[in-house]
């Protein structure tokens, strides 16, 4: 229940969410730490690091709502089964948390097991060497880091046509954007970002780092856009979203070059994990 993730604006958890059983876009993980939309990831699961109970209601005047205890969400029967794995060596449950998240993100891992993962929740083996276990944990960290980070990271610098000089002489107004595109569809190293940005060698190897079935800067160009409702005719602005929202009408622009940089050191992350060697 998200409830018990996020009972209330203080509650403070990480969680993994993962893709639903039957998910028709592939298998995929993504840290969060506020209540995701059901379909953040293809109608998923999302496995926190601490939950939270109620208690019983206060006696005072205005205490209105129960108060909440976290506790963790692995249990001690679960640490115990990668401490035993590994001769009691000290994993602390948050190196496990991270360890989970940075197998999930493993190509071996997604690969040798894509019949199970496209039919029921991911099982978490134990890797055969206690180091391998420390690294995919270390690599899960810094995988949490950047996805939750994503809106602190520096903007990759891509070549805008007109360069520096023509940006400094922008208003708000030359920002707007209604739909991003392609150059072409056989090029994604250029986006045409509107009738006077266009964005050029953006490494095509940021297109690697894909999220529910589609790469991480397709999202946005997607969803940094002005789309109307069909049925309602409600009209989705994300240009009023960055101007009143995040007081910046370059928000989606300076967005799509955050999201290069976070899929770049994604995928550099996933490519040096360890090969996956179990501890059957």
């Amino acid at each position: 229940k998200n409830q018990s993730l996020w009972p209330n604006d203080s509650a403070k958890t990480q969680a993994i969410c993962v893709s639903g059983v039957g998910a028709r876009s592939g298998f995929s993980a993504l840290m969060v730490d506020a209540m995701p939309n059901l379909h953040t990831i293809d109608t998923g699961q999302c496995f926190p690091f601490r939950l939270y109970e109620d208690n019983e209601m206060g006696s005072g005047l205005f205490e209105a709502e129960p108060k909440s205890t976290a506790k963790d969400a692995i249990t001690d029967e679960g640490l115990k089964h990668f401490t035993d794995a590994y001769n009691g060596a000290s994993i602390s449950k948050e190196d496990l948390f991270y360890y989970i998240y940075g197998l999930l993100h493993s190509e071996e891992y997604k690969a040798r097991y894509a019949d199970n993962l496209s039919k029921e929740l991911p099982r978490i083996p134990a890797v055969k060497k206690f180091d391998d276990f420390m690294a995919f944990s270390a690599a899960g960290r810094k995988l949490a880091d950047l996805h939750l980070n994503y809106e602190a990271v520096e903007p990759y610098a891509v070549n805008i046509e007109g360069g520096a000089l023509l940006l400094s002489t922008f208003t708000d107004s030359d920002y707007y954007v209604t739909q991003m595109k392609f150059a072409s569809k056989a090029d994604k190293s250029t986006v045409i970002y509107n009738h006077k940005i266009t964005m050029h060698n953006i490494p095509v190897e940021a297109y690697g780092y894909v999220v529910n079935g589609k790469p991480a800067l397709e999202w946005v160009m997607e969803r940094q856009a002005v789309t109307t409702h069909k049925d309602s005719g409600i009209v989705n602005d994300a240009n009023l979203w960055a101007k009143e929202t995040m007081g910046d009408a370059a928000y989606p622009l300076k967005l799509f070059q955050r999201v290069i940089t976070v899929s770049l050191e994604t995928m550099k992350i996933v490519k040096a994990l360890p090969k996956l060697e179990l501890n059957l």
